[in-house]
């Protein structure tokens, strides 16, 4: 006999994350989950992202992360809210970490909450959140074949992130050939190459980023 546990847990975290998709909507605040492995520069697009939209929107950060506290406390240093989950283990968040989360942030004062997921390319597509869209950073180190081998995270995400592009000259990375590998997958979402620390096509990301919470502010007005 042999019990599949996966649809009930994925049915419980989906039940929750709707309820916290209502909360943000009745709030109006839009919610942006960051997925990524390690190493590809999440915490530094996330403070390329915060001086972007922050002259406009108030922006809180969610930190998920396996242990230590090391992101939330660099962004708690540029003086925004940020709340911290240790996962003890889990390679993943979930909507119950999330409501946790939540619950110690004043939404009434947010316009946009980014989530940090934990680093992982795989099991990290399957948990919704309640967010309003999910962004997929790659960085060039990391090789042209990842949409090979993690399709669902790039068939999922609403946006796609290229960081590190200033490093292509010292990689064998074809950006010819993941664009085409990234558009096969999901030809919907738009691609931004970047480099976070430098500043290089952050300004394109943070536009359209700006757009899309404008436009769910005004949905819900």
């Amino acid at each position: 006999m042999r019990i599949d546990m996966h649809a009930p847990i994925l049915g419980k975290n989906d039940a929750l994350a709707a309820e916290l998709r209502e909360l943000f909507a009745a709030k109006g605040v839009y919610v942006l989950n960051l997925l990524a492995s390690p190493g590809s520069g999440k915490t530094s697009t996330i403070l390329a992202t915060i001086d972007g939209l922050r002259d406009e929107f108030n922006i809180a950060v969610i930190e998920g992360d396996i242990a230590s506290s090391v992101d939330a406390e660099t962004i708690k240093r540029q003086g925004l809210p940020a709340v911290q989950i240790n996962t003890g283990g889990s390679c993943h968040l979930e909507s119950a970490m999330m409501k946790r989360a939540v619950e110690v942030l004043d939404l009434d004062r947010l316009d946009l909450i980014i989530v940090e997921n934990v680093g992982n390319l795989v099991c990290t597509t399957d948990f919704d959140l309640g967010e309003n869209a999910k962004a997929v950073i790659l960085s060039v180190p990391e090789g042209d074949d990842k949409p090979l081998k993690y399709p669902g995270i790039f068939e999922i995400s609403d946006a796609v992130l290229l960081n590190k592009v200033d490093t292509l000259p010292v990689f064998d990375f074809d950006t010819a050939a993941f664009e085409e590998r990234v558009r096969a997958l999901n030809p919907a979402a738009p691609l931004f190459p970047m480099a976070a620390t430098k500043g290089s096509g952050v300004q394109e990301w943070t536009s359209w980023l700006g757009g899309q919470i404008r436009a769910c502010q005004e949905q819900g007005a």
